[in-house]
């Protein structure tokens, strides 16, 4: 069974989701692909995992880096999850670009490229936002494209965390 705990943010509110033992989504209420990793059945219970997360999430809007990570379960394919995996190496006030990431798996795996469109689903999918900071991952010429919660919130994120140069 999963379980879910409300969290209002000050973008506005976000559904926690859980197995019980770890972070299973983190979504802006309404985000495209909302609730995509919960399961049907689940019921509304605080969690000493949803402790841990909103004590996160407490910090990471008071403009800080938060010095730890809920505990985690990514429900999704291998291949996501080594995208998910790349997104959470990315430093707090800086990006990364598709085509970085694509690169980086592409090297892993022995191949002379990855498609940049295929990180592109990945990052989309992302269902542990802001904690897996898919709101880092930027265009290539480091255009805003994409966020499933939204371009505004996405401006408003790499403003808190001063990570928008004159080149984004």
């Amino acid at each position: 069974m999963d379980y879910t705990w409300h969290y209002d943010s000050p973008l506005g509110g976000m559904t926690l989701a859980s197995n019980g033992e770890a972070l299973v989504g983190l979504w802006f209420d309404g985000q495209r692909y909302f609730a995509e990793a919960l399961d049907a059945e689940h019921q509304e219970e605080m969690l000493p995992v949803f402790d841990d997360t909103c004590r996160w999430l407490d910090i990471y809007f008071s403009g800080k880096n938060p010095d730890f990570t809920p505990k985690l379960n990514m429900r999704t394919s291998a291949f996501r999850k080594r995208v998910w995996e790349i997104m959470l190496t990315i430093p707090f006030g800086q990006t990364m670009t598709y085509g970085e990431i694509a690169a980086q798996i592409a090297k892993e795996k022995g191949l002379k490229k990855m498609s940049a469109q295929a990180v592109g689903g990945a990052v989309g999918h992302n269902s542990i936002s802001l904690i897996i900071p898919c709101h880092r991952v930027v265009g290539a010429n480091g255009s805003l494209t994409g966020y499933a919660g939204g371009i505004d919130k996405k401006v408003r994120l790499l403003q808190m965390e001063k990570a928008l140069s004159n080149k984004l």
